[in-house]
């Protein structure tokens, strides 16, 4: 009875020992995930300032850029 009692207790031992494992790689990706999103988040926000300058220049350019979608068709086609 105390062998079979013994055994279950190594079983959750190591059951226990394999989810901690698990937990910490689940961590580490959690830590990389956020490191990402924020780094993309910073990405986003350099180019949506990029795009208003862009706008801002089209739209201080005389006659603001082309007149129609015409104009905007290369004449290749």
């Amino acid at each position: 009875m105390e062998a079979m009692e013994s055994g279950n207790a190594l079983r959750v031992d190591a059951r226990i020992s394999e989810l901690e494992i698990k937990l910490a790689y689940a961590d580490d990706l959690l830590e990389t995930l956020n490191h990402t999103v924020f780094r993309q988040q910073e990405q986003i926000e350099v180019l949506q300032r990029q795009l208003d300058d862009l706008r801002r220049q089209v739209q201080a350019i005389p006659g603001g850029g082309a007149s129609s979608l015409r104009e905007e068709i290369p004449p290749h086609y």
